[in-house]
């Protein structure tokens, strides 16, 4: 059967394989523009006869055009869009896994090659991926109109409030589907990872999902002080005031503009402090409200004792935002130093990391800097705060590399996710994986595709939990996986430094 039944009307899929049903573009809330723009998200309308749900949704405003994902278009509105791949058409009970993709809070897309849910649907999950609004629309500070209270009329961080309305929405909709409402695991990557780390304190998202798995979440969160300065920028760079009119005088495209325009002034400007270094105007925003603490915070004072948490992180993260060109380059002693300064790092740490690395060049010591500020050390401590807390927490992190004509294949950003899809023989995500995959990594795919599953259907991947005093960790590796316990060399370093430490 390729006919669900949801709350708003039927929708046909189609056969993404013999035994797996692929359902895409389903809307879970009404396009966010018009009357809505700004707004909270509101209930998608419902609908009559049979909806062709065989293709992606439109993507969120953006400028980035990703290989293998579709590319937004003025007009395109119907953004707010789930898909769902299931073994069990015909009924069932499976566990759930909700995955929200990554991007810096300003692009990506459901659509993308990678988060294909067909291989975990066989791996025996119901496998949901969604859109959220980007950018200005789903992150950027909207200020209180003369007659509004902003809490109530232009939220901050509405594509946190996006992503609950999906998982409202899975609630009551994906037993159609055999999920079971009961066991939903929400994973991502990145900023998508970031996402469940607020997800997880959030009051809003409390009961909606049970356990949760972060791959790489990326550590800041900015201040309501942050954002409304961010939100300055971007309307004299649109050229409007710095009002809800003003700002809804402009259309998504000219401020997803004026948003590249602020971004590439913080690159070419060396002096403008740690955004110069890679620009990231949006993130999740402590407003009180919506998101009431940062997620370090919260997770150590027992908001989500009861949530299972599988963090990963690459060994070499930051390499990837090298290599495409969005990361300022730090060659020099002199940039070196610059660089702690913006961002405040303790004295010692830098020096530690020269130490550790001897022979590196100055760009590698920075990269291995960088790789454990913005992601390493923030997901480390994410799982170490949760267990004291009460809760189980899983550490893993990904070494699988090679050596191919080119040169060393990195264990960078992103690499692992084709692995944990089971995607690794898409032809678009070469360039992520160094080319053409290896018998043995479809062996390691196989494996971390079993310990997702494994995870969402009954919280244990298949490794020891951190524990009070100890912190076992999953390496996965071509070469065979270890389980190894204690600290890196690299965790003494941070033990001076605070989080979260970025800021603009």
């Amino acid at each position: 059967m390729d006919v669900f039944e949801t709350k708003n009307g039927s929708v046909r899929g189609f056969r993404a394989a013999a035994d797996v049903v692929a359902v895409l573009g389903v809307p879970y809330a009404a396009p966010p523009f018009g009357a809505g723009r700004f707004r909270a998200p509101r209930p998608a309308p419902a609908w009559t006869g049979v909806r062709d749900c065989t293709d992606f949704g439109p993507v969120a405003p953006q400028s980035a055009e990703l290989p293998g994902a579709p590319s937004w278009s003025p007009g395109d509105e119907g953004i707010l869009t789930v898909n769902v791949w299931t073994p069990a058409p015909d009924g069932g009970r499976l566990p759930v896994l909700v995955w929200i993709h990554g991007g810096a809070y300003t692009f990506g897309s459901s659509a993308q090659p990678d988060f294909d849910g067909t291989v975990l649907a066989r791996a025996g999950l119901v496998v949901v991926t969604l859109n959220y609004r980007l950018g200005f629309e789903g992150f950027g500070h909207v200020p209180a109109g003369r007659a509004e209270d902003a809490s109530r009329a232009y939220p901050d961080n509405r594509g946190l409030l996006d992503q609950v309305a999906a998982l409202r929405w899975v609630r009551e909709n994906i037993a159609a589907f055999g999920g079971d409402p009961g066991n939903v695991t929400i994973a991502g990557q990145s900023s998508g990872a970031a996402s469940v780390a607020c997800l997880m304190v959030m009051d809003r998202a409390r009961g909606l999902f049970h356990r949760a798995i972060a791959h790489s979440p990326a550590s800041p969160c900015y201040t309501p002080g942050m954002a409304e300065a961010t939100t300055r920028e971007v309307a004299a760079a649109a050229g409007c005031p710095a009002t809800p009119e003003g700002l809804l005088s402009r259309t998504p495209q000219a401020l997803v503009t004026a948003s590249d325009q602020v971004v590439d002034a913080y690159r070419h400007d060396p002096a403008s402090g740690s955004r110069h270094y890679d620009p990231s105007l949006y993130a999740p925003v402590l407003d009180g409200d919506v998101l009431p603490t940062d997620p370090l915070t919260g997770l150590a004072d027992g908001a989500a004792r009861g949530v299972d948490l599988l963090v990963c992180h690459t060994t070499e993260e930051y390499w990837l935002l090298d290599a495409v060109g969005s990361s300022a380059k730090v060659t020099t002693d002199e940039q070196l130093a610059r660089f702690a300064e913006d961002f405040g790092l303790p004295g010692g740490l830098v020096a530690g990391y020269r130490a550790a690395l001897p022979h590196a060049p100055v760009l590698d010591v920075y990269l291995a800097v960088f790789s454990d500020l913005l992601f390493v050390e923030y997901g480390n401590r994410l799982a170490e705060v949760h267990a004291r807390a009460g809760g189980r927490a899983f550490l893993s992190r990904f070494d699988r590399r090679r050596t191919d004509p080119q040169g060393l294949v990195r264990a960078w950003h992103c690499a692992d996710i084709p692995f944990a899809f089971g995607n690794v023989d898409d032809d678009r995500l070469a360039f992520l994986i160094g080319g053409a995959p290896t018998s043995a990594d479809h062996e390691l795919a196989r494996r971390m595709v079993r310990a997702w599953a494994d995870f969402a259907a009954t919280g244990d991947p298949g490794w020891p939990a951190v524990g009070d005093v100890t912190a076992p960790s999953r390496t996965w590796n071509t070469a065979g996986d270890t389980v190894h316990d204690g600290p890196s060399p690299a965790r003494a370093l941070w033990a001076e430094a605070d989080f979260p430490v970025l800021r603009p």
